[in-house]
């Protein structure tokens, strides 16, 4: 455990030094902030835009959309950041090789690169979620006694996120320079089926049946429970208002688990079939 921890340590600051070494600190800090401030002013747009064409005003609809958007800030780029891993230190600086031959877990490294991502998208989510309360009116509550089931379902879901990304970066082991298509495709499907932007009561029954087969599902929907004052809440008709929260948690804790183990299957699969096709270290010039 000494050597699985000390990996992801060195890992994580590798993949930190990698995103942050760009450009000066403040700059970086600069960026993190603006960056997720413009994405907060598309949104308002684009809800005005519906507002405008559909002549309503849905102040619950609203909050809903924003605090959906913050969270799933995770998924695009912890998806990419695991996605990348593999593609950038085969084909970018070809240093594969040598991480690989290391006396390491390759499966413990991705995840330790991935989780830097993991600390500038909370970074984002923060800002996003204050600057939602401070400048556009988003009725953000959080009770004390509700905190532990946020951290719970934070982990979990981040967790469950990083198993999803790792599941599919084994594949990118036996693909060329097109895992960026990957990482866009993957994000698109569960904006759409997870209930980002609208209730997932709007889809088609067979439809809300593909997202409520979707972890990520239960933990956009717990955020929103916990953050957004219940009177609110009860007006929008979600889906899963069948559950209560500690069932919702329950559901991201299996899910995890079963997200880690097929994490570790296809990721070995992968790993494995590369090897024995001679394409771990192989790169691709198209």
């Amino acid at each position: 455990m000494s050597g699985f921890w000390r990996t992801f340590k060195v890992a994580a600051w590798l993949g930190w030094e990698m995103d942050s070494n760009w450009t000066e600190p403040w700059l970086f800090v600069v960026y993190s902030i603006i960056k997720p401030i413009a994405a907060a002013f598309i949104l308002v747009l684009m809800y005005v835009v519906f507002a405008a064409i559909g002549n309503f005003t849905a102040p619950a609809l609203f909050a809903f959309m924003y605090v959906g958007n913050a969270f799933f800030i995770f998924v695009g780029s912890v998806l990419f950041g695991t996605f990348q891993v593999i593609q950038s230190d085969r084909e970018w600086y070809q240093t594969i090789r040598y991480v690989y031959i290391s006396p390491i877990s390759y499966y413990v490294y991705i995840m330790g690169r991935a989780f830097s991502k993991i600390l500038v998208s909370a970074f984002a989510v923060l800002i996003t979620l204050a600057f939602g309360y401070v400048f556009l009116g988003v009725p953000l509550v959080l009770e004390w006694q509700d905190l532990p089931v946020l951290v719970a379902s934070l982990v979990l879901g981040l967790f469950c996120l990083l198993a999803i990304g790792i599941t599919l970066g084994g594949v990118t082991f036996l693909m060329a320079r097109h895992t960026q298509t990957l990482a866009e495709a993957v994000p698109g499907i569960f904006y759409v089926f997870c209930g980002v932007l609208y209730p997932l009561s709007i889809l088609p029954v067979f439809l809300q049946d593909v997202g409520k087969a979707i972890p990520l599902t239960y933990w956009f929907d717990l955020s929103r429970r916990l953050l957004l004052p219940a009177s609110l809440m009860s007006g929008v008709p979600t889906g899963l208002s069948g559950f209560d929260n500690l069932t919702i948690l329950g559901f991201l804790a299996l899910s995890s688990v079963v997200f880690f183990g097929l994490s570790l299957g296809v990721f070995k699969l992968g790993e494995y079939l590369a090897r024995k096709a001679g394409k771990i270290d192989m790169t691709t010039s198209y």
